[in-house]
């Protein structure tokens, strides 16, 4: 399998993983030799309710003895979508009431973004350097990493950067800016947290200024950093979210969700102003609806709180300098890129999933299914602790 999957299949990487998947069920993966994996990752914060939880599997099958796939997006009623954005709408401040699904998180960005130019008549984006928001030209053109971005220019025009967290920066909106994107916990700069009510002052001067303003929710959302949606921990309250990763329980979805004035922009002059063939899939809006429905009604976001507490408790050692982030959405930052690398690897012949970040490479990304027991996580930081103390 290893030689058709590096012959036919095209790779991300020159030196992927590889690990070739059995099946997968809780919060473990297996291997083909059925040897088991505890993961701290979920498919980089996307298994909400960790491997083929039964709500969601069962939504699917339920979804697929009634229809799949009948007309392209927004044509049809089809009771999914509609149910997952009366959700969406019912659990998100008042001004954001509806929502356009799409088939990933990097394409409900470049919604976004057509969304702000259509709506404000404007064309200055404004992101954030280190910023990751997908890899479609849209949002690879509001990447804040040149390295990245370079071997694909020219990209979109009108984008300009400002540093994360810097408040003279936030002058630079002006009455030319369409909107300001930003990440509400920057993912892959090291999972870096707004402080100084950041977003709070952003958010005020868009206001100021006539400016959307974007928060890309798409990992710290739906859940995972003790609030359903990240922005609610800092006091602010976007003009349009983008949510993606985690709101699909393990099946490939995006949205993003504004005012009814502003996305009603989008079906006409011109009509068609955004369009997706399979974005509101039933199959997928059932299992996002199934996710939605137990993370909203369990106490699955006040416990990520909790189990961040017993990761932060556990995970001690003079090698590892801090934990960024905030309840499931965390990151080891250890002393030198060689020493993540070391964990990672040694972490999987151990047993257990850990993956890199994008751009802080001393990080260890610590992600896992928000339904991991308390048991697990301390198994996980367990072999963590046993990898250091090898060092």
């Amino acid at each position: 399998m290893i030689n058709d999957f590096l012959k036919h299949q095209a790779q991300t990487t020159p030196h992927p993983l590889g690990m070739e998947i059995s099946f997968a069920e809780g919060s473990y993966i297996y291997d083909q030799n059925n040897d088991p994996y505890l993961d701290f990752v979920a498919g980089i914060s996307a298994c909400s309710l960790g491997h083929r939880h039964y709500k969601v599997v069962n939504a699917i099958k339920n979804q697929l003895d009634s229809y799949m796939h009948v007309m392209v997006y927004g044509e049809y009623i089809q009771s999914p979508a509609v149910k997952l954005s009366k959700l969406l709408a019912d659990n998100l401040p008042p001004k954001l009431e509806k929502t356009y699904l799409t088939n990933s998180g990097t394409e409900a960005i470049d919604g976004a973004i057509k969304l702000a130019r259509r709506f404000t008549g404007r064309s200055e984006i404004i992101a954030a350097n280190k910023a990751y928001h997908g890899n479609t030209m849209g949002a690879l053109s509001i990447m804040g990493y040149e390295e990245r971005k370079s071997p694909f220019r020219p990209l979109i025009p009108d984008i300009r950067f400002v540093e994360y967290n810097n408040l003279e920066d936030i002058s630079k909106i002006t009455k030319k800016t369409a909107a300001v994107i930003l990440e509400t916990i920057q993912g892959g700069a090291g999972f870096i947290e707004p402080v100084n009510n950041y977003l709070a002052k952003v958010q005020k001067r868009c206001n100021q200024v006539g400016a959307l303003f974007i928060l890309d929710e798409i990992q710290p959302g739906i859940g995972r950093t003790g609030k359903l949606f990240g922005f609610e921990n800092y006091n602010c309250i976007p003009d349009v979210v983008v949510t993606g990763k985690g709101l699909g329980g393990g099946m490939p979805i995006g949205a993003f969700t504004g005012s009814k004035e502003m996305m009603d922009c989008l079906c006409d002059h011109p009509k068609l102003g955004h369009i997706t063939t399979f974005g509101g899939h039933p199959v997928i809006a059932a299992a996002a609806l199934a996710t939605l429905q137990e993370i909203t009604k369990s106490s699955l976001i006040p416990d990520t709180l909790a189990k961040e507490k017993i990761i932060r408790k556990k995970l001690q050692h003079p090698l590892i300098e801090n934990i960024r982030g905030k309840g499931l959405m965390l990151a080891l930052i250890v002393k030198s890129p060689e020493i993540a690398n070391k964990i990672i690897f040694k972490a999987k012949e151990n047993g257990l999933i850990l993956f890199w970040l994008l751009y802080e490479k001393r990080a260890v990304r610590i992600s896992p299914p928000l339904t991991i027991s308390n048991k697990e996580l301390v198994k996980g930081c367990d072999i963590i602790l046993k990898i250091l103390k090898s060092f």
